[in-house]
This record gives C-alpha cells, sequence and structure tokens, in this order.
C-alpha cells in the first residue's frame, strides 16, 4: 500500500520521501514504483511525461529525512495498534508542528492511534484500497479530536490525486471495512458449508451484484491474515458474531495459505 500512496502523489506533483524500516523492502517498493509506471504508459493509460514528473518527484530516505520537512506523513505500516501509535510518536518529534500525520488503516481506531500524542487534533484517517493506482475511492476517517480544516486539506489531497473522497466518523470498521468484511466472512462460511466453490460465489457477487471483484478473490488480494485480524477485531468492537472469522479461514492462515502474496489462498496465483 505505501508504494502505491507514493506513487500516486507523485504523479499528482507532490514531493514525496518513501520510507521503510527494512531496506530491502524499500527498493522492492521503487521497482513496483517503477513497473507500474512502464505498464501504465506501454497500456498508454500514463503519459511519459507523467511518468518522468512522478519518478522526479519520488526519493526514499530514513525516517528522519522523510518527515522532516513534510506537510503530510502517511503511514502505511501493518494494522497493529501499538506499531502505528509507535511510529506517530517519532514521527510527532521529527516532523514540523504542522504536519498532518495520516494513518491509512481499514479498521482500528483513529482515536486510539492519536492517543497521548500533544496535537491529537492533527491525526485523520486515509484509507486507500489496492491496488492505489487503480482503485478509485479514499475513505477518510474523522476522530473526535480530528480538526475540520485537517479534513479540508485531505480532501483537497484527495481530489488532487484523482480520488472520489467520502468522509466518514471514526467508528469500528468505517464504512467500507464494515461492510466488506462482514461479505466476505459470510463468503467464507459458504465455501466452509460446502454451498458453492469460491468461483461460483464470486461470479454470483460480480454478475448479480455488479462487484468488479468477489468477495473471496478480494480476500486473497488483501491477505487472509489481514482480513482476519480485522475481522477479530470488528467482532469485539462490535459483538457482532457476523464478523468473526470462520474456522476455515483460521485453518489457511495457520497453515500459510494466505492469498497472492504466498501464491494460494481461494485461489491459486
Amino acid at each position: 500500500m505505501g508504494h502505491g500512496i507514493a506513487q500516486v502523489c507523485a504523479m499528482a506533483g507532490y514531493s514525496v520521501v518513501l520510507t521503510d524500516a527494512d531496506p530491502e523492502a524499500l527498493q522492492r517498493a521503487m521497482e513496483h514504483v517503477q513497473a507500474n509506471l512502464d505498464k501504465g504508459v506501454d497500456r498508454g493509460k500514463v503519459e511519459p511525461t507523467v511518468r518522468d514528473l512522478a519518478l522526479s518527484n519520488l526519493s526514499t530516505g530514513d525516517l528522519a529525512a522523510a518527515a522532516k520537512d513534510a506537510d503530510c506523513v502517511i503511514e502505511a505500516v501493518p494494522e497493529r495498534l501499538e506499531l502505528k501509535r509507535q511510529l506517530f510518536g517519532q514521527v510527532a518529534t521529527l516532523a514540523p508542528e504542522g504536519c498532518i500525520l495520516a494513518t491509512n488503516t481499514s479498521s482500528l481506531s483513529i482515536d486510539a492511534i492519536a492517543d497521548g500524542l500533544a496535537a491529537p487534533d492533527r491525526v485523520v484517517g486515509t484509507h486507500f484500497f489496492n491496488p492505489v493506482h487503480i482503485m478509485p475511492l479514499l475513505e477518510v476517517v474523522q476522530g473526535e479530536a480530528t480538526r475540520t480544516d485537517v479534513i479540508d486539506t485531505i480532501r483537497a489531497l484527495g481530489d488532487r490525486i484523482g480520488k472520489e473522497v467520502i468522509v466518514v466518523k471514526d467508528r469500528p470498521g468505517f464504512a467500507t471495512s464494515r461492510l466488506g468484511v462482514c461479505l466476505g466472512m459470510e463468503a467464507i462460511r459458504m465455501v466452509e458449508e460446502g454451498v458453492a466453490s469460491p468461483e461460483d460465489i464470486d461470479k454470483a457477487m460480480v454478475l448479480g451484484y455488479r462487484h468488479p471483484v468477489g468477495p473471496l478473490r478480494l480476500t486473497d488480494l488483501v491477505g487472509l491474515d489481514v482480513r482476519m485480524h480485522i475481522g477479530t477485531y470488528l467482532a469485539r468492537e462490535l459483538g457482532n458474531r457476523a464478523f468473526e472469522p470462520p474456522e476455515l479461514m483460521r485453518t489457511m492462515v495457520a497453515e500459510g495459505r494466505l492469498g497472492k502474496k504466498t501464491g494460494g489462498g481461494f485461489y491459486d496465483w
């Protein structure tokens, strides 16, 4: 997600510094950006001048270099509350006082992430969708303390990078994950019960409800482990068993069948 967010911001003309705790991951991220842009040019979707502009706007560095002069820091670390809080605690000491702290979370509380910061009013949720350079939605999440001008700035950023922006309150699962994860868990239960194959369940939603991708294929793309953690969190926070990960999902995660990133999940990749 991080390299996709960096790519679309660089394409829109922003100066972007991409950072990662793992140097090898950072190198792979830059290779993914280059490949995405080259593919876009080959398909006639991206002008060569836009590709060149994006690459000239994008650089890498450590966290201090990335945060030093930033107007906005967007984090995309794994969905673990303490990890996100720890990272923003570091960024708050490195970035300018007015820097917006945006979290690319699909379910975690913005208020909980901001808790303990000296200026929680500059923390906002920016939930992007994968792949970022293709998916048109940006879900902006307003915490209890988030300032209105921060929301306005992120709306403007979303417009500039070509996203359709929705604004939601900080509630478990927001709008998208609350609906999407519930559907995904039910689809997995249907596979578990032998109702239909993953392919036919997905086809039902694509052809019958005009979803661009079926819930099981989407689970493979997101990662079964990621969706399992989100489902567990939502089941606890909302007190609703509809979000509880089915036993089939837990088994697949335990076996390392996490979806596209491991080569197999409900589909072979």
